[in-house]
């Protein structure tokens, strides 16, 4: 009986938010964003691309982190000015965060491959093999977003399947495109 009447205490008595909970949530939310696949896209085709040219993990990470900063800061400025005109309020400071907050999946999915990308740079693994792993984990990893992001909406195994296929092929066809240049 006095289980009983702890259990429902328990039950009725509002938790205090789990701070942790709260930031995997928010992780969650970001990495499951068109800035996060789009950024994996960009961050595998600018391995593509830094690759014809020389084909050093350090020309890929160098290109890759000044692509992703460049393109960051113009998802951040579009972001802010369209704020700023869809509200017509002027909050410069609220439109910024806003926008800063909005793009942040393009930095957070660009570290993986980046750190593989450095294991390449510090002689860790060999040049083309960082390269390859770095192209390979972000076609895995935009599979597992198209899974996740349709996952919030339907629960159906084959719909989930098909959109990590479909997300994943756009890491398919950069990973072609680079067999496709480099050799």
């Amino acid at each position: 009986m006095l289980r009983r009447r702890v259990l429902q205490h328990r039950l009725s008595t509002p938790s205090m938010p789990d701070p942790a909970a709260g930031r995997l949530a928010r992780l969650g939310r970001v990495l499951i964003s068109e800035e996060s696949v789009y950024g994996l896209i960009l961050v595998s085709g600018m391995i593509v691309v830094s690759n014809s040219l020389t084909g050093t993990s350090a020309n890929a990470l160098l290109t890759v982190v000044v692509t992703v900063i460049v393109f960051f800061a113009a998802h951040v400025y579009a972001g802010t000015i369209a704020g700023l005109a869809r509200t017509h309020r002027g909050d410069l400071r609220a439109s910024f965060s806003a926008a800063i907050h909005h793009s942040e999946g393009m930095l957070l999915v660009s570290v993986v491959p980046l750190v593989i990308l450095l294991l390449g740079v510090s002689r860790v693994i060999d040049d083309e093999l960082a390269i390859w792993t770095a192209l390979v984990v972000d076609t895995v990893i935009l599979g597992l977003l198209g899974w996740f992001a349709v996952a919030r909406w339907d629960g159906r195994f084959w719909v989930r399947l098909t959109s990590a296929l479909i997300t994943a092929a756009f890491g398919g066809i950069l990973i072609m495109l680079k067999s496709l240049i480099h050799h």
